[in-house]
């Protein structure tokens, strides 16, 4: 049985899973729109990690036998000014994920909630990656923002692969 604190967090963090989500379909549509595949099918990979980052959660509450609330999110921004701007969007985004899933480590720990709280390490472990990934990529299009083309290999070059350490999302 996970602390009541933090089934209430989590629910709270599955919404902004959702949310983030959300938001990087944006960013892909844009980018889909001002014909930069690459660039459209990393963040199309980022909102299935999103989403499935979400359903691991609501996996987790599952097999906790606590509730799970699924909750509505409020629109996306999707309109920007420039390359740039998608990849600020989503370094400010990981930056705010990486404080909730810290503050969701902390509660398990006060609430003596060892389970949970290790249940959270892989996330933490996992925002580290996000935090740095979306640096780099912020980095090279803000340097490149004129080369288009530079960015697009940029993009394509980056690796992809699934964490056999990872959660198990719901429905998997």
């Amino acid at each position: 049985m996970a602390a009541d604190a933090f089934v209430s967090l989590l629910n709270e963090q599955i919404a902004h899973e959702y949310a983030a989500h959300q938001q990087y379909v944006a960013c892909a549509v844009y980018y889909d729109a001002e014909t930069l595949p690459q660039l459209a099918r990393f963040f199309y990979a980022q909102a299935l990690e999103e989403r499935d980052h979400a359903m691991m959660m609501v996996q987790y509450l599952i097999d906790a036998d606590e509730d799970v609330i699924i909750p509505g999110v409020a629109a996306p921004q999707v309109a920007f000014a420039d390359v740039v701007a998608p990849v600020t969007l989503a370094l400010e985004q990981e930056k705010r994920v990486t404080a909730q899933i810290n503050a969701l480590a902390g509660v398990a720990r006060s609430e003596g909630d060892y389970t949970s709280e290790q249940f959270m390490q892989w996330f933490i472990k996992e925002q580290v990656e996000e935090v740095a990934a979306m640096n780099d990529l912020l980095t090279v299009v803000t340097r490149a923002k004129d080369d288009i083309q530079y960015i697009e290999g940029y993009a394509a070059a980056r690796p992809s692969a699934d964490d056999p350490t990872a959660p198990t999302p719901a429905g998997a």
